[in-house]
């Protein structure tokens, strides 16, 4: 006899956790898009900065995020528990926002830039190996799908939030810089007093998940999508960079915020069905039309820096993280084991981390040198090489 809350819609099912902690990646995303989406233009804007500089800033302060999340995935592995990690990140976060608004120079920026992202390595991995102990396997891509859905809420509420403020304080960068600092501990507080972790079988003895007989645990298919990964960070470089872009547009800086508000509500609209769509299709093939729906948004990103033009390569790009950012997470869920899923998702962000710092430094390089559109078509080529990695190999299972 077949269960009949199988006959219930997805979203009704989904466990409670699933939606908090969704709702908590929302309130951080708030927090944080409010400051990102204006970073790039208060650093060359108002500090001097270079496209070069906000390449390193960005490329370091992402990099060392992945990096982190090695370690706290594997330290949630070895402790038996996710939440407390991720707790301890979240509010390292917020308790970074206040100094992007007190920040006279760069150094301070990346100062800034470096806690929150060292924040949000720590709970990366812890959280994301939490929504995959908490929800069932059948609805697993779903469950990824809808924490990503509610964070990129998060993500164009915030750049709305700072164009708003931004308008009606006369272009006040501190000021909306400050406000950011009450959802980054609301996200907190949600946290804390609203997701309760699953118990998870008594261990006799810690142990040590890095080592040698686990990472062969690991096996072929989970480093296939390791490497998938790290190739597709390469082709996909900060999104300051596409901020940077519309401002060559001549749009009003107020409004440039705007740019990434229709960026991640296409992001938005797609996550969620695209990650139910991977409970129920090849991963391979949802990938592979991933990047080429991120081909199209680097050539028309390279083609005009006119503000409708750039405004669909964005929405593009928003559609291409909609159909892959959950499907690389539950790519990685999938194929690895149970008790080493924080270290799973630790290596597969370490990747990641390298190349997004090695993505980020190029594309600042390129920008400055020989201009914006050859930072896209360098886009482009590496998602040209991923596509190939994909055809050579067939799909992991």
């Amino acid at each position: 006899m077949s269960d009949p809350t199988s006959r219930l819609p997805t979203t009704t099912r989904m466990p409670r956790g699933i939606w908090m902690l969704g709702f908590v990646s929302l309130l951080m995303d708030i927090s944080s898009e409010m400051i990102h989406s204006l970073l790039p233009l208060f650093m060359v804007g108002t500090l001097g900065a270079s496209a070069l500089v906000v390449g390193v800033i960005e490329g370091l302060a992402e990099a060392t995020a992945l990096i982190v999340k090695v370690f706290s995935g594997a330290l949630s592995d070895y402790l038996g528990k996710r939440k407390g990690l991720a707790v301890f990140g979240y509010a390292l976060g917020a308790l970074s926002k206040p100094v992007f608004a007190l920040a006279s120079t760069t150094g301070l920026v990346f100062a800034a830039r470096l806690a929150d992202r060292i924040g949000k390595g720590i709970r990366g991995a812890p959280r994301d190996a939490l929504v995959a102990d908490i929800a069932p396997p059948e609805l697993r891509g779903a469950a990824f799908g809808l924490r990503q859905s509610l964070d990129t809420i998060g993500a164009f509420v915030g750049p709305l939030l700072a164009v708003g403020l931004m308008l009606l304080w006369d272009d006040d960068f501190r000021a909306v810089f400050w406000v950011a600092v009450i959802p980054g501990l609301l996200a907190v507080a949600v946290l804390v007093f609203g997701v309760h972790e699953p118990d998870r079988p008594v261990q006799t003895a810690r142990r040590n998940p890095v080592t040698r007989a686990n990472l062969r645990r690991l096996g072929s298919p989970y480093w296939w999508v390791v490497a998938v990964g790290g190739l597709f960070t390469l082709a996909r470089f900060s999104e300051a960079f596409l901020v940077l872009r519309a401002e060559q547009g001549g749009m009003a800086l107020a409004l440039i915020p705007l740019v990434m508000v229709a960026m991640n509500i296409v992001y938005s609209l797609a996550a969620y069905p695209f990650g139910k769509l991977s409970d129920r299709v090849s991963h391979t093939r949802l990938l592979a039309i991933g990047l080429l729906v991120l081909i199209a948004a680097d050539l028309v990103l390279a083609s005009s820096a006119h503000w409708a033009v750039v405004l669909g390569g964005v929405a593009l790009w928003g559609v291409h993280l909609g159909m892959t950012q959950g499907l690389l997470a539950t790519m990685v869920a999938d194929t690895a084991p149970a008790d080493l899923r924080g270290t799973a998702f630790g290596f597969f962000n370490l990747t990641s981390g390298f190349a997004m710092l090695l993505a980020s430094l190029c594309a600042g390089l390129l920008w400055d040198v020989y201009g914006a559109a050859y930072t896209f078509y360098a886009g482009a080529a590496f998602c040209l090489l991923t596509l190939l990695l994909l055809v050579c190999r067939r799909k992991p299972g």
